[in-house]
């Protein structure tokens, strides 16, 4: 990937990046994201105004990002074009919302319009509820063996200990960006073992 002359210095550093990135360098992932994690979170928290989905998006958006990044074209800066990313995510996210929102809103009224005694019961999931769990959890933890043993770790860490990203820096001794980084490394690999699984039933 060449790097023009007219570029900013941020648009060659943000370059320079991207090229070490797609290399495998997980330092410069990590970078990236240091770079404009606060920026893009602050954004999804305007657009969602709620604090958990805005990380989740932001987290979201740097995964699709790092995924695409042999797409990125230095025509634009890499700041606008993960933006894009990141908005695009979240309209689509925030529609699903409303939906489910809608749907459920609907499921709990009946033809009158009162509610269903049913669905005004415990949120306890049901006995089939809590089969299907403990055997998404059993497949997960088939499929997390598969990764590599940092990977792993991370992962264990973060979805089955249900570690905050700070706590596993702590664990790790990682910096923050990095352990973001590998853990969106970890999801790709994550999701490219599921779909050989799948595949395998």
């Amino acid at each position: 990937m060449e790097i023009n002359d007219h570029l900013t210095s941020k648009a060659k550093r943000d370059m320079q990046l991207i090229e070490k990135a797609l290399h495998k360098d997980e330092s410069a992932f990590a970078e990236l994201m240091n770079n404009y994690r606060d920026a893009l979170y602050f954004m999804m928290l305007k657009m969602t105004n709620n604090p958990t989905d805005a990380e989740d998006l932001t987290i979201e958006a740097f995964g699709k990002a790092f995924k695409k990044l042999d797409q990125y074209s230095p025509d634009y800066a890499f700041s606008t074009w993960l933006f894009r990313i990141a908005s695009n995510n979240c309209i689509d996210f925030l529609r699903r919302k409303k939906k489910q929102n809608i749907s459920s809103l609907n499921d709990s009224q009946s033809e009158s319009g009162t509610e269903h005694a049913d669905n005004l019961t415990s949120n306890q999931l049901g006995p089939d509820d809590e089969l299907m769990k403990s055997q998404k959890i059993a497949v997960m933890r088939v499929v997390v063996e598969k990764l590599k043993p940092h990977y792993r770790q991370l992962v264990e860490l973060r979805y089955f200990h249900e570690y905050s990203y700070e706590e596993i820096c702590d664990e790790m001794n990682l910096p923050l960006g990095t352990v973001k980084a590998q853990l969106f490394r970890a999801r790709e690999f994550l999701h490219n073992i599921m779909a050989q699984f799948r595949d395998n039933i």
